[in-house]
């Protein structure tokens, strides 16, 4: 009990304050139409098609590729793409990708991976007091000593079990927000032309990204090849471009 209402203190706070924390993290500056028209426009006449309010929109100088949203609800949400993003894609690729991020927005993403982060953490602290549990706990009989192996196992596999599962949901909302974006813009093309840029942009052009915000961007900006693909916040761009051209709106 007290590692979930631990747990779920610090992820809400996290929540709450999350917009703020991670425009902040990566420069992000707030735009408006007089600076970028065409990216102003794009996000209002998608925020209109979503049936949804219209976010802030921010551009960070990153020359990578790639964009987020972040912020607690729909109304009080921001959209954020980099330089490099507005860079090397067309009108279409551009509706397509924050068709996406409106999704997540719209669909409370956010929210969900908040409370995915509470159970795995709540998990992964149970199994850290199990630990200290079998190091320091009574050593008599041999059931105890049983009792003692039983929690150590568990401190192994309980934390890797979570961050599983978190990791899976995650790659599930991707794919849902691919979809939906998909609906939002009006086709998938688009989407699905701007993953490949954006996949290909990302290697030419690695972004210095924290671990913790991973899961936010549109694409993996750390690497994900070869083992680490198992750990992966989002699907392999392979994958997500085949169902984009598999859709039918």
């Amino acid at each position: 009990t007290y590692a979930f209402a631990l747990a779920f203190i610090m992820n809400m706070i996290s929540y709450w304050f999350s917009d703020k924390i991670v425009l902040a993290m990566y420069g992000a500056k707030e735009t408006d139409i007089k600076e970028v028209p065409e990216l102003y426009n794009i996000v209002k006449e998608l925020a209109v098609s979503a049936k949804m309010p219209m976010p802030r929109v921010y551009i960070t100088s990153q020359n990578t590729p790639n964009a987020f949203a972040t912020g607690r609800s729909p109304k009080h949400s921001a959209v954020c793409v980099t330089q490099g993003i507005l860079n090397i894609l067309d009108r279409e690729e551009l509706k397509g990708v924050i068709a996406h991020e409106l999704s997540h927005i719209k669909n409370r993403d956010t929210l969900i991976m908040t409370v995915a982060a509470t159970i795995a953490g709540a998990i992964t602290m149970i199994a850290n007091w199990a630990r200290w549990a079998a190091i320091f706990g009574t050593r008599g009989s041999r059931g105890r000593g049983g009792n003692g192996i039983g929690m150590l196992v568990m401190f192994i596999v309980a934390p890797i079990a979570a961050m599983l599962i978190q990791l899976a949901i995650s790659r599930s909302r991707e794919y849902s927000a691919d979809k939906r974006g998909a609906m939002i813009a009006g086709t998938p093309m688009g989407l699905s032309a701007a993953l490949l840029k954006l996949e290909k942009g990302n290697k030419v052009h690695p972004m210095n990204a924290n671990q913790t915000t991973a899961h936010l961007f549109i694409v993996n900006p750390l690497s994900s090849g070869g083992l680490a693909a198992l750990f992966s916040t989002h699907p392999p761009i392979k994958e997500r471009v085949k169902r984009l051209e598999n859709m039918t709106i």
